[in-house]
């Protein structure tokens, strides 16, 4: 049985109340002070509680999707995504294995790359945020002097930190190891959390009366980026990915500004924004405004624009995948391009994302220009 299955999860929930009743039936039985009776009561409690958070555990992966397996709960899946095109004359490719390096930061910058702490101050949106900024090796070679290179924004889900994509999801890493390999030229990739006015969650939106986010991410943090590193400034030369929120986030900043990003990737992303305690009111009560920030609205009611997208899911353990392929269908339309990596298997989780990261970073490379 399935780790989401019903069965699994009711049957889970039953032995969490039987467990508990028995233990209230025999408490008094275990009442006498021996050493048995002691090492029975602590068993029984021991039992129960396990049990409880069993059932507990089981139900906020059948609500959420945390998890999509056994395998994918102890970190036993390893099979990594396929990139699918639906431009016209798409074609398979098969994405290969990679393995984790490490990027150490007092390593010779140009063989191992750089990674910079940096704090953006965005003067027109009022915000300022921190990021860590990943140079790749080559942006320190002599024969690269004269050169800019491409520019990736890597954003976390809500609320997220940002030194996890650096040691939980390995981007810098992993990018270090396909350029060495020829796989995806050498990219800067800017990481951060799309938080940037904490605690609140902005879904990457300009809110009424409230933080300028969207603002922040298409103007305020290309040009203090491109003013700090040789990066260039079109939007043939950025691309965002973002998994979750992020995911959400930049594949809306490209639709909504196709003038700052040229390519978006999605990973487990959602395609409209929540409204809850964490967002707070979203839209002002514009209807307008809340549609317009409906990506599958968007593709149905505006013109489709000229960028590049990438989405994930899985058909077992992801809540997104009828959204999914519903937005494959409308977007894979000119001028617009969009590829797809679907999963047989896989959670809203670390684990599953790392098995997409490879093949993501290298669709990526292949969209922007130097």
């Amino acid at each position: 049985m399935g780790l989401t299955s019903k069965t699994v999860l009711l049957l889970a929930a039953v032995l969490a109340v039987v467990l508990f009743a028995c233990t209230v039936w025999l408490w008094p039985r275990l009442g006498k002070k021996s050493v048995g009776s002691i090492l029975g009561r602590v068993g029984m409690l021991l039992v129960t509680q396990l049990s409880l958070f069993a059932a507990i555990g089981l139900y906020a992966n059948y609500s959420f999707g945390f998890y999509a397996s056994w395998a994918d709960l102890f970190g036993q899946e390893q099979d990594q995504g396929v990139v699918v095109d639906h431009s016209s004359g798409a074609h398979r490719v098969q994405v290969v294995g990679t393995q984790q390096v490490n990027v150490p930061r007092a390593s010779v910058p140009r063989v191992a790359g750089r990674i910079e702490k940096v704090n953006i101050q965005g003067p027109e949106s009022r915000i300022a945020s921190p990021a860590f900024v990943y140079l790749p090796p080559e942006y320190f070679q002599p024969e690269f002097a004269k050169r800019t290179f491409p520019a990736s924004v890597v954003l976390t889900g809500y609320p997220g930190t940002a030194e996890a994509l650096i040691k939980g999801l390995h981007y810098p890493q992993t990018a270090h190891k396909l350029a060495k390999e020829k796989k995806m030229q050498p990219t800067i990739l800017v990481m951060m959390r799309p938080t940037v006015a904490p605690p609140r969650d902005t879904e990457c939106m300009d809110i009424p009366d409230g933080p300028k986010t969207e603002t922040f991410f298409t103007k305020d943090l290309r040009k203090a980026m491109a003013q700090q590193y040789r990066i260039g400034t079109k939007a043939a030369n950025w691309g965002m990915i973002g998994d979750s929120t992020g995911g959400y986030c930049a594949l809306k900043l490209a639709m909504r500004h196709p003038e700052a990003y040229g390519a978006a990737a999605a990973l487990s992303g959602y395609y409209k924004a929540p409204q809850d305690p964490t967002t707070g009111s979203l839209f002002g009560g514009s209807k307008k405004l809340e549609q317009e920030n409906n990506l599958i609205w968007r593709l149905k009611n505006k013109p489709l624009p000229k960028i590049s997208m990438l989405v994930t899911s899985s058909k077992q353990g992801e809540h997104n995948y009828k959204d999914t392929m519903k937005f494959i269908d409308l977007a894979a339309k000119h001028p617009t391009r969009v590829s797809s990596m679907i999963l047989e298997s896989g959670g809203h989780n670390f684990n599953t994302w790392r098995r997409e990261i490879p093949g993501t970073l290298q669709w990526m490379g292949s969209r922007l220009s130097a």
